[in-house]
């Protein structure tokens, strides 16, 4: 029986005692611990029940993909409010009342807990030995997923209350807050220490919808390299401020070690690229899994139970009285996680994975498509309408797909392989310089046809340590839209802000010109490389008619509802006919106002944002300022407070810096 049909069960009967009242973590069901892990049937039910917290809608769920997707020049949430707010994480506009930062914060250490739970009980349970395969696979289980949401804590919150002891076993316990540095030390030295006794996904009963020997690799690389990357520290004798970039001083020390653990996953040899890329997530959108392919990890959700993954992405499908008619057996689909407008213009015309997570139309609820013209296009990796006919949730289906997520992937291994290198060799000339440039080979292939085209590039990207760094995160730019990557990727190599600002630009400057001219049109076609493009190429107009279905995957994932053609999606061009009808884009200038629209001025409020009397300001410790040029930006304030009711339970103990309010 696959994991992902028996793990709904640890969600309603978890099999071992868990009490904090400060995380307010209960177990829904409180076994006596000893009887639990002195039977394998027991301690097999209590690791489901770790694996069952990964499922939770507040964390990788949906609010993971979603929630706290940050906003970027590829994930892009809209906003139109010109005040502050309390949850607006997108635009780095909250603070510590926010809802959802406190559900997020609740279910993580929830999974912390429950994890902390079972390494104990089965460390001290009288069947535990080294010499049991089993036990140790499970042990290494465990351990991973603490360290998943310990490091996706880390990310979004900065330093963390940190420990690997069950809080049953502590009375009146309050988790101490401990540095990033220090906790991503002992996460690393863990793994290390359980990976040697783990299996390879292709020798588990579940593959990759369990954890393995190399994922357990590549989360010590993930962790490895974001510890030595550049992340947003506070500055405690200021809590006003929002903080200054840092990195530490040892870093190249975690980029050894993130290198090395790449290393080990690419030469095991236990995982490729050999499907295409739309291919990937098509199987993953019609329950497939492939264990010897791009995906390392896939959280397993159950179908019609829990997970949101292809019904927050895709395309919107609207529904009537609660479902859908014609054509349309799939129910009703969000569509809500989109991608940036200008994102598509960032690809190169003959890369596949361009018009495939790019999407320009959604469905009525009887089956019809129809053209989107908004800030934001639909990012089509997942989607509910990828699904087989005959595995189709139904008309009344909306959420809860069951679809998996790919933690971790193939690709992403393969491109932090060929970051370290670069980094540490200054540049791919050196002695593992090869096999740099091979690994980012290899990801950007798998997207073109032209395989001498792929070379050409790798070649002129490979003379400098900056440009070969720029085509690593151009590269991971292009691959992972949708995955909660690139502001992670930004914030590593210390350019949120840069990118943040001409982001905002982009919007702005089109804004401008759609009203007859900009002065900031010049500057982002410079930054971007591209003379001319939004200016005189920019298509205000697209040309589209509803065609019959192709039958074709390769064409479109859907094979029975009717498609749009576009005649022309990414360059203006001369009227084609009266057989084709029109779509009026970036008509984002506001004619009462005389000035950009405000989803124009405010979807980066932290961080930049316009007013309606013409002027752009930047935002720092709170306060605005005007500034002419990207020299000398402001951090981007992307950690989040910690929730003001942890704060409360914790008796004072844990206070809240960036600027947030204690």
């Amino acid at each position: 029986m696959k994991i992902k049909n028996i793990l709904i069960a640890g969600l309603v009967a978890v099999v071992f005692s868990s009490c904090n009242d400060f995380l307010k973590v209960d177990a829904i069901s409180k076994y006596d611990t000893d009887y639990v892990f002195s039977e394998k049937t027991e301690i097999n039910r209590a690791l489901n029940g770790v694996y069952a917290q990964l499922l939770n809608g507040n964390t990788y769920g949906s609010a993971y993909l979603s929630t706290f997707c940050l906003n970027s020049d590829v994930d892009m949430s809209i906003s139109t409010s010109e005040v502050a707010t309390d949850n607006s994480y997108r635009r780095f506009d909250c603070n510590s009342l926010g809802g959802d930062i406190n559900k997020y914060w609740t279910a993580a250490y929830q999974g912390v807990e429950y994890a902390n739970d079972f390494i104990y009980g089965l460390e001290n349970s009288p069947l535990f030995s080294k010499d049991d395969a089993e036990l140790m696979q499970q042990l290494g289980e465990a351990k991973v997923i603490r360290a998943m949401f310990y490091h996706d804590l880390i990310v979004m919150f900065g330093d963390i209350p940190f420990s690997l002891t069950p809080n049953y076993e502590v009375e009146d316990f309050v988790m101490p807050v401990e540095d990033r540095e220090e906790i991503y030390k002992t996460l690393i030295d863990d793994l290390k220490g359980i990976a040697p006794y783990m299996s390879f996904a292709q020798d588990l009963s579940d593959g990759v919808e369990r954890v393995s020997k190399e994922f357990c690799w590549a989360m010590i690389a993930r962790m490895a390299l974001t510890c030595g990357g550049y992340s947003l520290h506070p500055d405690k004798d200021n809590p006003a401020s929002y903080g200054t970039m840092q990195r530490p001083t040892s870093y190249q020390d975690y980029y050894r070690v993130a290198q090395a653990y790449c290393d080990s996953v690419i030469s095991s040899g236990t995982h490729s690229l050999t499907l295409s890329y739309r291919q990937v997530f098509i199987n993953e959108c019609n329950y497939i899994v492939n264990s010897n392919d791009d995906p390392i990890f896939e959280i397993p959700f159950a179908k019609n139970s829990t997970g949101n993954i292809g019904y927050i992405q895709g395309p919107k499908g609207e529904n009537y009285e609660g479902a859908t008619s014609g054509k349309n057996i799939w129910g009703k689909s969000d569509g809500g996680a989109r991608l940036n407008a200008f994102y598509r213009y960032s690809f190169d015309d003959e890369d596949a994975r361009r018009d495939y997570v790019n999407g320009m139309w959604y469905y009525l609820y009887d089956g019809t498509p129809t053209i989107l013209t908004d800030y934001t296009v639909f990012n089509n990796k997942w989607s509910k309408f990828w699904a087989s006919s005959g595995s189709a949730m139904g008309v009344a289906s909306s959420g809860n797909t069951g679809v998996n997520y790919p933690y971790m992937r193939y690709a992403d291994v393969l491109l932090m392989y060929a970051e370290t290198v670069n980094e540490l060799e200054d540049g791919v000339s050196g002695a593992n310089g090869a096999k740099a440039i091979e690994a980012l080979r290899q990801v950007r292939a798998r997207a073109f046809t032209d395989v001498s085209k792929v070379d050409t590039y790798i070649a002129s990207v490979s003379g400098s340590k900056e440009d070969f760094l720029k085509a690593v995160l151009n590269e991971r730019k292009w691959e992972f839209c949708g995955e909660n990557m690139r502001w992670k990727d930004l914030v590593r190599n210390n350019l949120y802000g840069e990118v943040l600002y001409y982001s905002f630009l982009r919007y702005y400057a089109v804004a401008e010109n759609a009203a007859g001219t900009s002065d900031h049109i010049e500057a982002v076609e410079q930054y971007d490389g591209k003379p001319g493009y939004l200016e005189l190429y920019l298509p205000y107009t697209i040309y589209y008619r509803i065609i019959s279905n192709l039958n074709d995957v390769n064409a479109y994932p859907n094979t029975v509802l009717d498609v749009l053609e576009l005649y022309n999606p990414y360059k203006s061009e001369k009227y084609p006919g009266s057989d084709w009808t029109t779509g009026d884009y970036y008509g984002w200038w506001n004619d009462t106002d005389g000035c950009p629209k405000d989803q124009c001025l405010f979807s980066f409020y932290g961080f930049i944002r316009g007013d309606r009397g013409g002027n752009i300001y930047l935002v720092k410790d709170g306060e605005t300022y005007t500034q002419t040029g990207p020299t000398n930006l402001p951090v981007v304030r992307y950690i989040l407070p910690y929730p003001n009711a942890a704060i409360q339970r914790s008796a004072g103990v844990y206070e809240n810096y960036y600027g947030y309010t204690k």
